[in-house]
């Protein structure tokens, strides 16, 4: 038998077909018994499922050597690990990533709400065979990953602005990694809630719409810091679509009305979140999803964390280059006619409605707000994000102000809410609001 590397068998390890474990007791009387899940954690390192206390358990603990039998899910290649356990992990990233995998084992298998993950039991591996070769091809990939970063990092590091890096990141997620359905969301200065900023194939574009850490696999890959792939879709990491429907008919719709609802695929089959992270400061997310089971794989998780380790670089360096030096130009003016647009202003939470519709609430809302009373104030139409930064109303906290972003939500916000209110770039660090009609202001 030949000896395999961990790495080059991961494919037998996403838990598409159940795996044997081999243990003996104290007394060497052996046991064997089917797991749901052994894990990939590193080259010499594999986590096996705790789910509750078994006979395969307590040989564990009281002997710590066992052997396990892996099947390839596509060629039907059988592999022989040699373990050694190490410790339990009962909560972190590793934990984590495994309870929202084996969720999803436990959708495939319609075992759901009968699994349930009480620890991550780590395993040194001693050695790893081949005990049957590959009896079927390979699939081919779904897309070049390689040749797909290869074309994609120089456009990241080329944007001038985080606008730019966001087209372009979105752009090579279709083209070149051929996802068609991604979201791109920020998080807020105390990582306490992500924003949506972008995303595509969706008929909504669910631009503002927020999730909370621990949310979805988008939450718990935003609280943990960690990629989350669910390769078999459940229910235990959906998102409140089916909630909000329901909410709307009952007496609790009101509570929806400055809710933005995420976009998201009706029948998602798999799903993966990845951390765009400065050191250990979460800037954003970068989400897929499929209609496809088992879409994703170790392959595209690898990819997919390069591509969000390159965006924050490019966002760190935008940060440092962000020019507070220019001014705005005071002479530049609009030209407005027609009846005037009512804009009404809620400070308790700075939400913004334009004609009695609600358009954007927070930070967002409160540069919206000030932008249209220094134009009613003054008649100014052009702003410098330097101002913005020292607008007290605003309040942007000192650190991690995201305002790039911010801006970025607002203008897709009016793109799609208002067709006689915009906001345009008018150069570095500078932008215009665009006003076709007057303005009236209201706030309660």
């Amino acid at each position: 038998m030949s000896a395999v590397s961990l790495t080059a068998l991961r494919a037998a390890l996403e838990g598409a077909i159940p795996s044997e474990i081999a243990t003996c007791d104290a007394q060497g009387i052996p046991n064997v018994s089917v797991i749901s899940d052994v894990h990939y954690v590193d080259t010499d390192h594999v986590a096996i499922s705790y789910q509750f206390f078994s006979k395969t358990r307590a040989n564990i603990l009281a002997n710590p050597h066992a052997t396990v039998l892996l099947k390839h899910p596509n060629t039907c290649a059988q592999y022989r690990l040699q373990l050694t356990y190490l410790r339990t992990e009962l909560a972190g990233p590793l934990f984590e990533t495994m309870r929202a995998k084996l969720a999803g084992i436990a959708s495939h298998e319609g075992m759901s709400g009968i699994f349930h993950l009480l620890g991550a039991d780590i395993y040194h591996v001693n050695g790893a065979e081949i005990v049957r070769g590959d009896l079927l091809p390979l699939p081919p990939p779904h897309a070049p990953l390689l040749a797909a970063l290869r074309q994609t990092l120089p456009k990241l590091r080329a944007a001038r602005d985080l606008d730019g890096l966001v087209a372009s990141l979105l752009a090579a997620l279709r083209s070149e990694f051929r996802l068609p359905h991604v979201m791109l969301l920020m998080a807020d200065d105390a990582c306490d809630r992500l924003y949506t900023v972008a995303s595509q194939g969706y008929p909504e574009s669910g631009v503002g719409a927020e999730i909370l850490p621990g949310q979805g696999v988008i939450g718990v890959a935003a609280r943990e810091r960690t990629p989350i792939r669910i390769t078999h879709a459940t229910r235990d990491y959906l998102y409140g679509r089916a909630i909000r429907d329901a909410l709307r008919a009952s007496p609790m719709a009101a509570q929806l009305e400055t809710e933005i609802p995420l976009p998201g695929l009706p029948d998602s089959g798999s799903q993966i979140a990845v951390p765009i992270l400065d050191g250990t400061l979460l800037l954003g997310i970068i989400y897929a999803e499929s209609p496809e089971a088992g879409r994703f794989g170790y392959d595209e998780e690898d990819a997919l964390m390069i591509l969000a380790a390159e965006a924050a670089a490019a966002m760190r360096q935008m940060a440092a280059e962000a020019d507070d030096n220019v001014t705005a130009d005071d002479l530049a003016t609009s030209t407005e006619s027609g009846t005037p647009l009512l804009v009404r202003h809620y400070p308790a939470d700075d939400s913004v409605f334009i004609d009695d519709e609600y358009v954007i609430k927070g930070v967002a809302g409160a540069i919206l707000w000030f932008l249209l009373s220094e134009h009613a104030r003054s008649g100014r139409v052009e702003f410098s994000n330097k101002e913005l930064r020292l607008a007290p109303q605003i309040r942007l906290p000192e650190f991690s102000e995201n305002l790039e972003a911010r801006l970025i939500l607002l203008r897709r916000r009016l793109a799609e809410r208002s067709q006689v209110l915009a906001l345009d770039k008018a150069g570095r660090g500078r932008f215009r609001l665009n006003l076709s009609r007057p303005v009236q202001l209201i706030e309660p």
